[in-house]
């Protein structure tokens, strides 16, 4: 599986960008698939959880009322609505699929997002 993740850019606070992680090599549609982020000189945390069907979700609480995920298995891809910027959310976004305890099998090759104050 590789996953191409695009949408990211330089915004102002407040603003909105959508990000979307695109599938090849096979379907994803049978996967649970999840957005991390990482700044430098941090841990890549988590941002938000898709399950296979995409009618279960999950966010960290720092994005939580403003980041939304979805997915359409039929264009095999996930996306990424990240609504009222902050500048902490200033990072590069990877996709993953095939979640595991502790990562994933699958990760996309990040994009940037940098939100200005």
């Amino acid at each position: 599986v590789q996953l191409q993740a695009s949408g990211g850019g330089l915004v102002q606070a407040g603003g909105c960008l959508r990000l979307s992680c695109a599938a090849s090599g096979r379907t994803v549609s049978s996967y649970a698939m999840a957005w991390f982020r990482q700044t430098p000189g941090k841990e890549r945390e988590f941002v938000a959880y898709v399950n296979w069907s995409g009618d279960s979700t999950n966010y960290a609480d720092s994005v939580k009322g403003r980041f939304t995920i979805s997915r359409d298995n039929a264009k095999n891809t996930v996306y990424l609505q990240m609504n009222s910027l902050k500048s902490v959310d200033t990072a590069v976004y990877y996709c993953a699929a095939g979640l595991t305890g502790t990562g994933a099998s699958y990760w996309g090759q990040g994009t940037q997002v940098t939100v200005s104050s």
